[in-house]
């Protein structure tokens, strides 16, 4: 007999009173089958309330850590003052991290002797920054709730809070996850793309590797809207597109012109430019910016010359509240994305916490 589907919605609740003294008839309303459940699973009640502790909800620190949304927000406010770009490079995270074996803050170690993590991907390398940021987060939630708090939900919240605080939407962050006990550059390298080698196409095989549909992936790229990018990043596409030795035919020519002056040939290629014409505002300028030709990446404007996803910048560049509906709900989905190895509540983002010998 299969018990999971009359269990589940009593899983909860009797996991939650687990120790209590049970008067009869308790769970007559909101679990009228627990007469016949209770003698039956509660050798194994200690089991699934461990497994209950796991699920991801909203509010899961409120009683551990009450304010923990509320620093995090305020810390974030404060790397905005200090640097407008910080909480654009803070939200990446979130893409960077969860792709990588799910959501669980490897992004953020650094490597050791016995472990080359994920900082010095391909995709990462000279690109990643603002690490610093969490760092801070993470010292103001350890001097409120020491131990409770991980950096794997820290990258899930600041990054709903980058865009919040630049003017986008905002949502309800579902958390309990733990951090991870290592990272590995290899499997960033074998998942993240190349921000010059990647396209509509690429992209969306990509993200429905991970459940999410083209209109996530769209809406998703509309991260873009804050923030910037290096030279380095659109070298090809201006001098060598696809191996011709010439520009890519798809970049409106004044654009063009103005990121030749910014990204010469030989020239420094750290140099940074904004993604669109809105940067420090989170808004649907982005999708219109593809529209008019003026994408920064080649996996921004493909977005618009791909025949698979163009409606959805269409829909987006022209209606912002579908924009924002999409983005969010995506950010959650992508949120979802979970590891399925053993964690910890890192006391420091950037290394795992030694074990008592």
């Amino acid at each position: 007999m299969n018990l999971i589907p009359i269990l589940f919605p009593c899983l909860l609740l009797f996991t939650s009173v687990a120790g209590e003294i049970l008067g009869p008839g308790f769970y007559g309303n909101t679990c009228p089958t627990s007469h016949v459940l209770l003698p039956i699973l509660f050798p194994y009640l200690h089991l699934f309330k461990s497994v209950a502790g796991e699920i991801l909800r909203p509010g899961f620190y409120g009683n551990t850590c009450p304010k923990a949304e509320i620093i995090v927000r305020e810390e974030m406010r404060k790397a905005m003052l200090k640097e407008a770009r910080s909480v654009a490079s803070v939200m990446r995270f979130q893409f960077h991290d969860c792709f990588v074996n799910g959501c669980d803050g490897s992004v953020l170690l650094d490597d050791t002797p016995t472990m080359l993590g994920e900082k010095l991907s391909l995709s990462n390398i000279g690109s990643l920054r603002s690490f610093d940021v969490i760092d801070n987060v993470k010292a103001a939630l350890e001097k409120a709730c020491p131990a409770t708090v991980s950096c794997a939900d820290i990258i899930i919240i600041a990054s709903r809070d980058a865009v919040a605080l630049t003017g986008g939407p905002d949502w309800e962050v579902k958390l309990g996850r733990k951090d991870s006990l290592t990272a590995s550059q290899k499997d960033s390298d074998d998942i993240m793309p190349s921000p010059n080698g990647s396209n509509a196409t690429t992209l969306i095989d990509l993200f429905q590797r991970f459940n999410l549909t083209t209109k996530d992936m769209v809406a998703l790229s509309g991260s873009h809207s804050i923030g910037e990018a290096r030279c380095f990043s659109i070298m090809t596409r201006l001098y060598n597109y696809s191996g011709s030795g010439k520009f890519d035919p798809a970049f409106d020519p004044i654009y063009r012109g103005k990121l030749t002056k910014l990204c010469p040939m030989g020239g420094d290629e750290n140099v940074t430019s904004s993604m669109d014409a809105t940067a420090k505002v989170f808004d649907n300028q982005y999708f219109k910016d593809l529209v008019s030709r003026r994408g920064y990446l080649n996996s921004d404007q493909t977005l618009f010359t791909s025949p698979e996803t163009r409606e959805y910048v269409k829909m987006f560049s022209e209606n912002e509240t579908k924009f924002f509906k999409a983005f969010a709900e995506g950010m959650v989905k992508m949120g979802d994305l979970q590891s399925t190895k053993p964690g910890e509540i890192r006391l420091n983002c950037r290394v795992v916490n030694r074990k008592n010998s």
